[in-house]
C-alpha cells in the first residue's frame, strides 16, 4: 500500500492516545431500544452508540457495562478491548487514514473495530495486544517504518 504525502504528514502530526480503562463491545437486540437509550444515556466518556436496524451497538467502559448489563436480557459482549485514539483533528474529507491504520496493523496480526467521531478517528484493539499496537503506530508517526 503505497501513502500519499498528506497521509504520511497527518500521522507525523498524530498524538497517539490509549486510554487506560477496559472497555467492551456490546450488542442488544433492538427491541431493547427503549431500555438502551434509558440505561447508556448517562455513561461516561468515551463511549458510543449506534442504532442500526438490527441492533443498539455500544462500546462502553467495562465497569460501567457491568453495573448495566442486568437491564438488558439479550445483550452480547466481546472485551476487554482498549481503545487508541489518533489526537489530531481529522478533516471529514480525508481519505485513507483508517485504512492506513488497518494496514499497518494487520501486518502485525492486531485486528481493529474502528470508530470515528466529528473530528477524530479512535479504534479499539484486544486488550493484550494494545501495548504491541501503541507502539506499531508509534513507531510509524516517528518514521522509524517507512511503508505498509
Amino acid at each position: 500500500m503505497q501513502l500519499s504525502e498528506s497521509i504520511k504528514e497527518l500521522f507525523a502530526e498524530s498524538r497517539i492516545f490509549e486510554h487506560p480503562d477496559d472497555y467492551v463491545i456490546v450488542s442488544i437486540d433492538r427491541l431493547e431500544e427503549a431500555e438502551a437509550r434509558g440505561l447508556l444515556k448517562d455513561v461516561s466518556p468515551f463511549s458510543s452508540v449506534t442504532f442500526d436496524r438490527e441492533e443498539v451497538s455500544a462500546v462502553v467502559k467495562s465497569d460501567e457495562w457491568d453495573a448495566l448489563k442486568g437491564g438488558f436480557s439479550s445483550a452480547k459482549e466481546a472485551g476487554p478491548y482498549r481503545l487508541i485514539t489518533f489526537d489530531i483533528v481529522l478533516d471529514l474529507s480525508i481519505v485513507g487514514f483508517l485504512s492506513a491504520v488497518s494496514a499497518l496493523l494487520a501486518e502485525e496480526g492486531i485486528s481493529i473495530y474502528a470508530l470515528s467521531t466529528y473530528l477524530r478517528d479512535h479504534i479499539l484493539v484486544k486488550k493484550e495486544e494494545a501495548e504491541r499496537a501503541v507502539e506499531t503506530l508509534q513507531c510509524f508517526v516517528e518514521g522509524c517504518k517507512r511503508d505498509l
